[in-house]
């Protein structure tokens, strides 16, 4: 119903006042059978006309209140689309302005990927025998390092890298972030690169984005391999192989064996990510899984790339939390206890002892694993921490000189 139409109120016609002439009118036209007939067509017409007046006049009205409510609809869809538009990230439209094709963006990046072949030493409890790994990495400097995943190198002896040009180079571990599951070897001394990957900007990926990634799934016979595909979702935590939560970027480009540690590429040619796992069939049961894979967003490593750039700085200790409700139950305090210390090695030379509870180092806190990695991160091989620890109930300090890990 239209609003214009007495503020939306129906009217009663029975309820309409009439003069005292119009009543005494139409009750002569039933009383005085002579006149009624002229009377009764006169003031017939009359209303009539009145009638029509009236019919105009609403439809007039009814024709005028569709016109403005038909402006009021399409000034709101009019407005509803902008909202809409403008409310779409940049990252949406900029990504546009710059794409290249995924043989564009391949032939970009892949010069820089290489594959890890590793050897490492297992025992199956009966015998110990050699066994051989293989992943992919990239390069991101002229160097020669290189950041890939690390579950790849986990426990190698020997690491060969395999360049885009077919060239065998032989690589050290440098460092590397087990819970986060990353790692940067090192090609070795004078080694002249191919090629370096353009690191990117993971906080810009949106799902539906475009990606590809490049590695060597399964074999050397697929080495170079691109597979194509886009983001699932972003900010997606994963328990990791550590046990630990990790962020991850999830994609339907195919990652098999062998993809992990190499890169997840935009549409600009740029490094987003660090392909790292699959979620197969064997983690759901029978179900058949297709089309979902992680990937270590590029950000989260690009503030480590520093401290995985430096060699490994050895304490020479084992440690285990204690939190605060451990520390209450055994009356202990609350810190990193040392439960095993190397022979010869700095903190055996610096005089911790096994059962020292580390609660500081260089005058900030160190009660967990993180902030003592945070701290040993920023310094180099010849560097101090003055480490304080609780040993029987009292306060001691300690200065360790840190080393390099030797493999």
């Amino acid at each position: 119903m239209n609003n214009n139409e007495n503020n939306g109120k129906f009217i009663d016609v029975d309820s309409l006042p009439a003069d005292e002439g119009q009543q005494v009118a139409w009750k002569n036209c039933f009383q005085n059978n002579n006149s009624a007939p002229l009377k009764r067509k006169g003031r017939g017409m009359r209303i009539l006309g009145k009638i029509a007046g009236i019919l105009l006049i609403t439809m007039i009205g009814g024709v005028f209140g569709s016109v403005i409510t038909y402006s009021l609809i399409k000034s709101n869809n009019s407005s509803n689309t902008k909202q809409i538009v403008s409310s779409i990230p940049q990252s949406f439209t900029a990504s546009t302005s710059d794409a290249m094709s995924a043989a564009d963006a391949f032939n970009k990046v892949a010069p820089a990927v290489v594959i890890v072949s590793t050897k490492s030493t297992a025992n199956n409890g009966f015998t110990t025998g050699e066994v051989e790994g293989m992943g992919s990495g990239f390069i991101i400097n002229e160097e020669g390092y290189i950041l890939t995943n690390y579950h790849v190198i986990s426990g190698a002896k020997e690491i060969t890298v395999t360049l885009s040009d077919n060239t065998e180079v032989s690589a050290t571990v440098v460092n590397y972030d087990a819970e986060k599951d990353i790692a940067m070897i090192k090609l070795k001394e004078g080694t002249k690169v191919p090629a370096i990957a353009e690191l990117g900007d993971s906080d810009e990926v949106y799902p539906g984005a475009e990606v590809i990634a490049i590695g060597t799934p399964l074999s050397k016979n697929f080495a170079q391999t691109l597979t194509k595909g886009v983001i699932s979702g972003s900010n997606r935590t994963i328990e990791g192989q550590s046990g630990t939560s990790v962020n991850l970027i999830q994609t339907d480009a195919a990652i098999n064996p062998g993809n992990s540690g190499g890169p997840l590429v935009n549409a600009k040619g740029q490094v987003i990510g660090i392909n790292s796992m699959k979620i197969g069939t064997e983690a759901v049961g029978t179900t058949s899984i297709e089309g979902i894979g992680f990937a270590i967003p590029i950000n989260e490593v690009k503030n480590k790339i520093d401290a995985l750039s430096k060699p490994i700085l050895n304490l020479g200790i084992q440690i285990r939390e204690i939190n605060s409700d451990t520390a209450k139950k055994y009356d202990l305090a609350e810190g990193i206890y040392v439960s095993s210390v190397d022979e010869f090695s700095p903190a055996e030379k610096a005089g911790l002892k096994i059962g020292d509870i580390i609660v500081k180092c260089d005058g900030k806190s160190a009660k967990t694993f993180a902030e003592l990695k945070t701290i040993k991160e920023g310094k180099n091989a010849g560097d101090t921490m003055n480490i304080e620890v609780v040993r029987d109930k009292k306060n001691v300090s300690v200065s360790v000189v840190l080393e390099e890990k030797t493999n």
